[in-house]
C-alpha cells in the first residue's frame, strides 16, 4: 500500500508521517531526505516532476516487497498526484500559505483525497487515519500485524 501525505511546506506532513509509520510498520519516504540522497535541489517544474517520479519509483519498489509506504511530500499538482498513484491520500490542509511563494502559487489543493487533516494534532489524526485505512483496506499484509 502506498500512502501519500501531501500539503504545503510546514503543514505537518512529516510529523503526521512519523506517527503513522510505526502503526503500519511502514517505510517512510520524506521528500527532503530523498532530495538530499539524490543531491537534487531543483524546484523548477521539471525538478518537481523528477522528484515526484523518484518518490513514486522508490515507493513502488517497497510496495513490490509487500511493504506499506508513507510518502510525505508536497506533491503540488493534481497531475503529479495522479502520476504518483497513491492507494490512500491524506491532504494536510492546516495552513493557508507555506514559506515558499513559488510553491504557494503552483499548489493545487487536492480534489480527490481519502482523509483531510484541518488542524495540527498529529497523534490524534494518526489514530483516526489508521482506523480509516483499516476500515477501507483491512489487513495490510505480513509486515503490518
Amino acid at each position: 500500500m502506498k500512502i501519500l501525505v501531501c500539503g504545503l511546506p510546514g503543514s505537518g506532513k512529516t510529523t503526521l508521517s512519523m506517527h503513522l509509520r510505526p502503526m503500519f510498520n511502514a517505510i517512510h519516504l520524506n521528500a527532503d531526505e530523498v532530495r538530499k540522497q539524490a543531491d537534487d535541489w531543483d524546484f523548477s517544474d521539471e525538478g518537481r516532476k523528477r522528484q515526484a517520479n523518484r518518490m513514486r519509483d522508490l515507493a513502488n519498489d517497497q510496495v513490490k516487497q509487500n511493504r506499506v509506504v508513507i510518502a510525505d511530500f508536497i506533491c503540488p499538482t493534481e497531475q503529479l498526484r495522479k502520476e504518483f498513484d497513491a492507494d490512500y491520500v491524506i491532504y494536510m490542509d492546516t495552513i493557508r500559505e507555506g514559506r515558499f511563494e513559488d510553491t504557494n502559487k503552483m499548489f493545487e489543493p487536492p480534489s480527490n483525497y481519502d482523509f483531510k487533516v484541518n488542524h495540527k494534532e498529529a497523534e490524534m489524526w494518526a489514530y483516526l487515519i489508521k482506523q480509516d485505512i483499516l476500515d477501507k483496506h483491512g489487513n495490510l499484509g505480513p509486515h503490518n500485524k
